[in-house]
């Protein structure tokens, strides 16, 4: 029964990671990066959303420089949903980078294990909400391929 306990315990061992000075340095200098890509992502999705609340001013701005402009056409409501939902987008994964940055400097430059892992965790959100929206974006341009292959075919 020691025996078992004795090769567990290794095998424990074995199987903890080691954060290196360089892996330190690496990660320190990542959380500078991504603290500044994080407050550029903020402040562009804060300007998308003031585009968004000013859209009746763009619509009429449009109108009177091109009458027959489509998107002039299309309204207010449609040029605010989308503004807002482009700068949603954008500001999800720049809160989470922002979080990352904090909490990977606050893990290396005092070896603290928590905000390493709350770190690792804010990583892997940013890269599950990039990753679902290539999915979805993928998606919609096979939707796209497909049906432009039936309206080619319909219409021959």
């Amino acid at each position: 029964m020691e025996n078992f306990e004795e090769a567990e315990s290794t095998e424990q061992e074995q199987e903890q990671l080691i954060v290196t000075e360089e892996i330190r340095s690496y990660i320190y200098e990542t959380a500078k990066w991504t603290k500044f890509l994080s407050i550029v992502g903020l402040v562009f999705a804060v300007f998308l959303a003031l585009m968004a609340f000013s859209a009746n001013a763009i619509i009429d701005a449009l109108v009177v420089a091109t009458p027959n402009n489509p998107l002039a056409q299309m309204g207010t409501a449609f040029l605010t949903i989308y503004f807002l939902s482009i700068s949603l987008m954008l500001f999800y994964p720049s809160f989470m980078l922002f979080k990352y940055s904090n909490a990977a400097t606050t893990a290396v430059l005092y070896a603290d294990q928590e905000n390493f892992t709350v770190a690792m965790k804010k990583m892997k959100s940013v890269f599950k909400f990039w990753g679902i929206i290539a999915i979805i974006v993928l998606s919609l341009y096979i939707l796209s391929i497909l049906l432009a292959i039936v309206a080619k075919i319909g219409g021959a």
